[in-house]
């Protein structure tokens, strides 16, 4: 079966040539190829049938401290409000718990990637990470455009945001962490995985030539960061509008 991802799964990841200067890094023990998101111990792992179409959702362990913010069921729910067309194949929902120094230098609420490497197979996969909330979250406080347009988004979420003349510091609360998970990261990671289905047409057949393919796939990973944030911003708030219209949202965990 045509797989391409199978023999370029590191395009759009750090793997790419993404580096850091900081004496403080993410480890990367020798003679391990996967990336540190895909590093996953003590997992459970659930199969679910969502408008036809399965996923797996794969549920790391979380340390004392640590939440995972959404339920298996509260993301079948928002997933089962996707078109199933966006889909695409896409496999895996990863509720991963990050380590702490990835929670230091590469904290997010969730991410898309394009292949992920799970028990010796590849799949698109998003993740959602866990929450320390023994932590507060802080930003500077000259913020770009876009971290200012992010810190209304945060606080749309319920995120009570404080200035101490520094940073602007927030308490992670497990309501407003789920808001800002469930109701934006989520459907913004598929979002991502839209517009990448969109630009990166699938093959017409397993015949298509790979060089082709690749260059199509190459064309896309060129696209502006902020662009691609854009369509998946744009993505993520018209499902969203398009749910509390129909009063699908919000509703308490499940």
């Amino acid at each position: 079966m045509y797989n391409p991802t199978r023999r370029n799964r590191n395009i759009g990841t750090a793997k790419q040539g993404y580096g850091q200067n900081n004496k403080l890094t993410i480890p990367e023990p020798c003679g391990v190829l996967k990336s540190f998101y895909e590093r996953l111990t003590d997992y459970q792992k659930i199969k679910s049938l969502i408008n036809g179409y399965e996923f797996i959702f794969v549920i790391e362990k979380t340390r004392i401290g640590s939440l995972h913010s959404c339920s298996v069921a509260d993301i079948e729910t928002i997933i089962e409000q996707i078109p199933k067309e966006d889909y695409g194949e896409l496999k895996l929902i990863i509720l991963r718990q990050p380590k702490r120094k990835e929670e230091i230098l590469a904290p997010t609420w969730g991410r898309l990637i394009y292949s992920y490497e799970f028990e010796k197979d590849y799949y698109p996969a998003i993740i959602l990470d866990a929450v320390d909330f023994t932590r507060k979250f802080k930003w500077k406080n000259n913020l770009s455009i876009d971290d200012q347009k992010e810190l209304e988004r945060l606080i749309e979420d319920g995120h009570k945001i404080e200035n101490d003349g520094r940073y602007l510091i927030a308490e992670y609360e497990l309501k407003n962490v789920r808001n800002t998970q469930l109701y934006r990261t989520l459907p913004h990671e598929f979002g991502h995985y839209v517009q990448y289905l969109d630009f990166v047409e699938r093959p017409a057949s397993a015949d298509e030539d790979y060089e082709v393919w690749e260059a199509r796939q190459y064309k896309y990973f060129e696209i502006p960061k902020a662009e691609k944030e854009k369509f998946a911003h744009r993505y993520a708030y018209n499902l969203k509008t398009e749910l509390i219209r129909r009063k699908i949202i919000p509703f308490t965990q499940k």
